[in-house]
C-alpha cells in the first residue's frame, strides 16, 4: 500500500521515496508505476504547458500502457507523404490503425491516473535543487496563483521536465543539451465541411523546404480538431508562416484556432541520463524523441517506465549504479532504430532534391510494409532478409539518382 501522506503544509518535513518533476507522458507514467508499486511519490507539474505534438500513438503504446478507447480521438488508416513538387504518395495501413490523442486532455488523464494510484500531485514550477545536511535531495518549488513557496525532500528524483530540463541543469552540472529542432503547431477546429483535400482518417506529412528546410510539416487529425505544425533547427526560419501555408492549402485557413504551442524537440538521446547518485532523466529531458519521424509519446512513456524500474532497483539495493540501467535497457531495444532514423534524416532531409527522392522511395511496397511493421510494433522486423536487401538497394539507387 502507498504510505500515508501528510497535509501539504507539512511537505518540507516529509521525505518522499521519489519526486517526479514534469507531468507529461514520461513523468506521469513513472509516477503511476512507482505509486502502484507502493512508493511514496510526488508528481510536480506546472499547469498550462503542452508541447507541440501531432499526437500519434502506435498500437504497441495502447497495449503496453493500457490507454483506453476514450483517449483515442481519431483512428488513422493512411499516411500521405507530400514531396516538394506536390506529388504525394499514400501509405495505407493494411491491418490496424494509428491512434491519435490530443495532448491537453491526454496528459491530464495520465497525471490523474497517477494520482488515483497514490501519487501526490503538486502544481508548481521547479526553481532550485539543493541538498540537506544529510545529503538528501531537496527541491524548491514555486506554486501557482501566488501561493507561498514550498520545498520537499526525496530519496530519488526523476527529471521529466522537457528538452531544456531545468532539473538537469541544476542537479547534473555539465550535462549537455541534445541536438533539437524547434517545433510549432496550431490546434484548429475542423469545420463540418473541410476543404482542400483534408481527410480526418489520414495523416499528411509534408517534405518541402518552404515548410521546413530540415524537418517536415504535418497535418494530423484529432477528430473534431487537427494539429497543424512544423519544425526546424534553423533559427531564422518562420515556423508560423509555414503553418499558415499548411492551413491555407489544407482548406483550414479560416478555421478557429484553439491554441498555439512551441517547444524544442530533441533529436538524439543523451549519453548519460543520471547523476550517479539520485537523479535520473526521462522523456524529452533524456532526448528520447525519434529522429526523422519526431515520434515521442511511446518513447517518453517507455522511458518513464524504465526510469521508474531503475529507481525502484536503486531504492531496493541502495546501489545508485542501478539508475544507469534505464538508458542501457532503452538503447539495447531501440538504439539501432534511433541510429537508422538519424541517418535517414541526415541523408534525405538535406534539400528538396533529396526530399523528392525520399517521397518517391515511399512508393515501394517493401518500404511501406517494413515502415508500418516497425512503427506499429516498435521493433525492427527480423526474418525478412530479402525485403531489407531490396530496400537497401532501392535507397541507394534513389540517393544516387539512378531510380526512375
Amino acid at each position: 500500500m502507498n504510505q500515508v501522506q501528510p497535509p501539504l503544509h507539512d511537505e518540507s518535513e516529509m521525505t518522499y521515496d521519489v519526486a517526479v518533476v514534469g507531468g507529461g507522458p514520461a513523468g506521469a507514467t513513472a509516477a503511476d508505476d512507482l505509486a502502484r508499486a507502493g512508493h511514496s511519490v510526488v508528481l510536480i507539474d506546472r499547469a498550462g504547458r503542452i508541447k507541440p505534438c501531432g499526437g500519434a500513438i502506435p498500437p504497441r503504446a495502447i497495449r503496453d500502457f493500457a490507454i483506453p478507447p476514450s483517449q483515442i480521438v481519431a483512428r488513422i488508416a493512411c499516411a500521405r507523404m507530400v514531396a516538394p513538387s506536390a506529388t504525394s504518395v499514400d501509405m495505407p495501413i493494411d491491418d490496424g490503425y494509428v491512434g491519435m490523442v490530443d495532448r491537453e486532455p491526454f496528459d491530464e488523464w495520465l497525471r490523474e491516473r497517477a494520482a488515483q494510484s497514490g501519487a501526490r500531485r503538486i502544481t508548481a514550477t521547479f526553481e532550485r535543487f539543493e541538498r540537506d545536511p544529510d545529503g538528501t535531495a531537496r527541491l524548491h518549488l514555486r506554486p501557482r496563483d501566488g501561493e507561498a513557496p514550498l520545498s520537499l525532500r526525496a530519496r530519488m528524483v526523476i527529471g521529466a521536465d522537457g528538452a531544456n530540463s531545468p532539473l538537469a541543469r541544476a542537479a547534473m552540472p555539465g550535462s549537455k543539451r541534445p541536438p533539437f529542432v524547434f517545433a510549432y503547431h496550431e490546434i484548429v477546429r475542423v469545420p463540418t465541411q473541410a476543404g482542400g483535400g483534408y481527410d480526418g482518417k489520414r495523416c499528411d506529412v509534408v517534405y518541402q523546404g518552404r515548410i521546413s528546410p530540415d524537418f517536415y510539416g504535418w497535418i494530423f487529425p484529432h477528430g473534431g480538431t487537427a494539429s497543424i505544425g512544423t519544425g526546424s533547427a534553423h533559427k531564422g526560419f518562420s515556423l508560423k508562416d509555414a503553418v499558415a501555408v499548411l492551413r491555407r492549402e489544407a482548406g483550414l485557413e479560416g478555421a478557429e484556432t484553439i491554441r498555439r504551442e512551441g517547444a524544442p524537440i530533441p533529436m538524439k538521446p543523451l549519453k548519460k541520463w543520471d547523476n550517479g547518485r539520485d537523479v535520473l532523466l526521462a522523456g524529452d529531458a533524456a532526448g528520447v524523441v525519434a529522429p526523422a519521424s519526431g515520434e515521442g509519446i511511446y518513447y517518453a512513456m517507455l522511458g518513464g517506465r524504465l526510469a521508474g524500474e531503475a529507481v525502484q532497483l536503486a531504492l531496493k539495493t541502495g546501489d545508485a549504479r542501478a539508475l544507469a540501467t534505464a538508458r542501457k535497457r532503452f538503447m539495447a531495444d531501440h538504439g539501432r532504430v534511433f541510429w537508422i532514423l538519424g541517418l535517414m534524416q541526415w541523408i534525405w532531409y538535406r534539400n528538396d532534391k533529396r526530399r523528392e527522392q525520399f517521397v518517391k522511395l515511399c512508393r515501394n511496397p517493401d518500404v511501406q510494409k517494413l515502415t508500418w511493421d516497425s512503427y506499429m510494433n516498435k521493433q525492427l522486423v527480423r526474418g525478412k532478409f530479402m525485403a531489407h536487401v531490396r530496400v537497401f538497394f532501392n535507397d541507394l539507387s534513389h540517393l544516387l539518382g539512378m531510380a526512375r
